[in-house]
């Protein structure tokens, strides 16, 4: 097998076009040895032709001394090409190569023939025999890279002169003829081998030279810079992107640069400041791991760059540089993005948190230092934010921030909570006098006028200050007593400023209480609903009951709902209270006379939600109540917020059936504007109306309310009758349609209620417990 394989030519199929290419050009090398071998073969053939005086001789002389010249020609030829030796140029090359090997073998052949059969000089014979077996060992040797014209050769030289010795005779003649064809096999097999060892090693060269290339691409595409230094500590290798960082040339691989000169090289370039190089070079000189960030201002652009040094196993040192420049600004503002405001530019609560317990951490040497802390919320501004849109409240907030700086010393710190919360510090006042001065500053600058897009706006400002004159005093404490004490601002009336005091905090803890435990009502179901009627004035019966929100609290009592829903508005519980409510009140609706709807008051924010719509469509589907027995009580605040929204939404619950009814009318801004612009059905006409009903003026104005919203179309309801002069002051015209007060019932609960409905309507109740309270009739 092993034979079989030594013997068999590699397939040109199977060799890439520069292996062919390397093949052929071997033919072509040694140009001298084969003039020497030409010229020592033209000799012998004189010689013979000289010693044995056969003329045929001469012409075979003179055929040997032609080729070998023409052969010689034409490889000074080859070696004087410009071109490089592609598969088709290489294709003819060995073309003409084969034409003048063949020839050259066939007048070496021919001379044998003559000289071994024209004579019987033995000089002559070991001459032709010695000259033509030399040429065909050379040319196996020199044509090993194509073995067909090493073999072509053994076949047009030694054929002829086999041929020869055999037809001699001579028993010797005969043996030499054998022993040549015994050499001749020989000769084509370690043709073969030099072959194949050959194009192995030309294999083995292409495919270091395609790594080395792969190598070479991966190095110049990496996205950081490469260069290594030798045992020498010379420089070896660098790639592109080093060159290009650093800018210097490509030249300091070529003459081997040290460190120190191609340090120096990077500082002429402007591309590395002297220190910076010389840390470098200190790190690589040392000959151990490490990184080393360089970083330097002074260069334009500002670039920093990080440095990895690895010195290798057998000596040398790689470097690996990265550019982190990027990286490093992008830390930057992650870092003032997680320290500052990024609309304001002020701190932020944790940078503010984090300075001031560092300002109170201080050691004061035993001094009693004092400082204060001033919790700023802006009044109004959520006003601003509905109705010129957050772009310019963004603003507003901006020109806030501005005109706090302008008021602080350089001491003093600001910072922005979110929203509109700000917060001042005041480290070392003399007395609370000047935390109580800043504090008026703030809230008279605040609330001067501004101008934000070509609009004038007004806004104020609450402030609640705490103060500590201990060192080491916690700023989470501090901030929770001026919130405390800004509460209690906010609570008394706003545009103000006040000082925490001891006792707050037992009312925010009360409140904190109350949060949590109206948590758990809604959770466990603790409300129940009571029901006040609003009675017809022309027929005398209920006509509709409003839904009011009861807490019975098992250690309080029963909790006023003006305790109730402020607490749940600012907790955002208000929504889904507001919910449970609807549902419950649908549902206990389907138990009345049909004739009897219910009323429930929406609060401003679940009126605003985007899902209003389907919180009404689920409470009708689910209590299987007509949309035409639901009234749904809106307060005039409502309707201030997103007008257009506003309006799309009550002519979609007016679509639906739904009624809709304009509380405490007469209590807010009481724009008349509300009862022609919106799809309104029923006015409710607050108490307030009633106070000195009994004069003409306050009369007279109710009843030209009344007035208007009938001829409008809409119902009119009078709320808190509580006497029957009252009941007949406001029934005389005709205009209002309907009472509510105490006169006829106060809210009862649910088992009171449907008496009062059967009473009202003649129908026989349904097992309902009798009441001991005896009520009014309605009739």
């Amino acid at each position: 097998m092993q034979l079989a394989e030594l013997k068999q030519e590699p397939s040109e199929k199977t060799l890439t076009p520069a292996i062919y290419a390397a093949l052929v050009d071997s033919l072509f090398q040694n140009s001298v040895a084969m003039f020497a071998g030409a010229l020592c073969a033209a000799i012998a053939a004189v010689m013979t032709a000289y010693k044995t005086g056969n003329n045929l001789l001469w012409p075979c002389a003179l055929l040997i001394i032609a080729v070998g010249t023409f052969r010689a020609f034409d490889m000074q030829h080859y070696a004087k090409r410009t071109m490089p030796l592609d598969p088709s140029s290489a294709e003819r090359w060995e073309k003409r190569y084969r034409f003048g090997a063949g020839l050259y073998a066939s007048a070496l052949g021919i001379w044998c023939l003559v000289v071994l059969l024209g004579s019987d000089d033995p000089v002559a014979h070991m001459l032709c025999t010695a000259v033509t077996v030399a040429y065909t060992a050379a040319g196996s040797g020199r044509n090993y890279g194509r073995p067909g014209i090493a073999q072509l050769q053994i076949i047009l030289a030694c054929g002829p002169m086999s041929l020869a010795l055999l037809l001699h005779g001579d028993v010797y003649y005969v043996g030499f003829a054998f022993l040549n064809l015994l050499f001749f096999i020989g000769l084509r097999r370690i043709t073969l081998s030099l072959q194949q060892v050959y194009v192995k090693a030309l294999v083995a060269s292409e495919r270091v030279t395609s790594i080395a290339g792969q190598f070479d691409t991966a190095l110049n595409n990496m996205p950081n810079g490469l260069c290594m230094f030798g045992p020498d500590g010379r420089l070896a290798v660098m790639n592109n992107c080093f060159t290009d960082m650093l800018r210097v040339s490509s030249e300091l691989v070529h003459r081997g640069a040290t460190v120190r000169e191609l340090a120096a090289a990077s500082i002429v370039a402007k591309t590395l400041s002297a220190p910076s190089a010389n840390a470098i070079v200190a790190e690589i000189e040392a000959s151990r791991a490490g990184n080393i960030t360089t970083f330097d201002p002074t260069i334009t652009p500002e670039r920093a760059l990080e440095w990895t040094v690895q010195p290798m196993a057998g000596g040398g040192t790689v470097v690996l540089v990265e550019d982190i420049t990027e990286r490093r600004n992008a830390e930057a503002r992650i870092n003032r993005m997680a320290q500052f405001d990024e609309l304001t530019g002020l701190p932020n609560r944790l940078n503010f948190r984090n300075e001031i317990q560092r300002l109170l951490a201080a050691p004061t040497g035993g001094e009693a230092v004092l400082s204060a802390l001033l919790f700023i919320d802006l009044d109004q501004f959520k006003q601003v934010n509905d109705t010129l849109g957050h772009p310019c409240g963004d603003r507003l907030l901006c020109t806030v921030a501005d005109r706090l700086r302008e008021m602080l010393r350089p001491d003093d710190f600001v910072a922005r909570f979110g929203g509109d919360e700000f917060v001042v510090f005041q480290p070392r006042i003399k007395s609370i006098e000047d935390a109580a001065t800043l504090a008026r500053r703030v809230v008279n600058r605040l609330s001067e006028r501004y101008e934000i897009d070509q609009h004038l706006v007004e806004i104020g400002a609450s402030i609640g200050i705490s103060t500590t004159s201990s060192s080491g005093a916690n700023v989470d404490v501090l901030l929770k007593n001026a919130d405390m004490a800004l509460y209690r601002a906010k609570g008394d009336g706003r545009g103000t400023f006040c000082f925490f005091r001891e006792e707050m905090a037992q009312v925010v803890e009360t409140r904190r209480t109350l949060e949590l435990e109206l948590r758990n009502a809604l959770a466990n179901e603790e409300f129940e609903l009571f029901y006040q009627p609003l009675v017809n004035l022309k027929t005398g019966r209920i006509s509709t009951c409003e839904a009011l929100l009861r807490w019975n609290h098992p250690e309080r009592g029963f909790v006023p709902p003006s305790d109730i829903i402020p607490v749940a508005e600012d907790m955002g519980l208000i929504v889904d209270l507001g919910r449970w409510i609807l549902r419950k009140a649908c549902m206990e609706c389907m138990q009345w006379p049909s004739a009897v709807s219910v009323a429930v008051n929406f609060s401003s924010q679940q009126f605003h939600r985007r899902d209003v719509l389907s919180d009404v469509r689920y409470a009708l589907e689910v209590s299987g109540l007509p949309a035409h027995r639901l009234e749904i009580e809106i307060t005039e605040s409502s309707l201030l917020r997103n007008t257009q929204w506003t309006l799309d939404v009550l002519a979609q619950l007016r679509a639906a059936g739904v009624r809709i009814s304009l509380d405490d009318f007469g209590t807010g801004y009481s724009s008349l504007s509300y009862l022609n612009n919106f799809p309104l059905q029923k006015v409710k006409i607050d108490r307030s109306f009633l106070e000195g009903i009994d004069k003409d003026r306050p009369l007279t104005l109710l009843r030209g309310v009344a007035r208007l919203s009938a001829d409008l179309g809409m119902s009119v309801v009078v709320e808190g009758v509580e006497t029957n002069d009252q009941l007949e002051l406001i029934g005389i015209e005709g205009t209002i349609t309907e009472a509510q007060g105490y006169l006829f019932s106060p809210p009862v609960p649910i088992h009171q209620i449907r008496q009062l409905l059967n009473a009202s309507h003649g129908r026989r109740p349904k097992e309902e417990p009798v009441d001991a309270e005896p009520t009014r009739s309605l009739a």
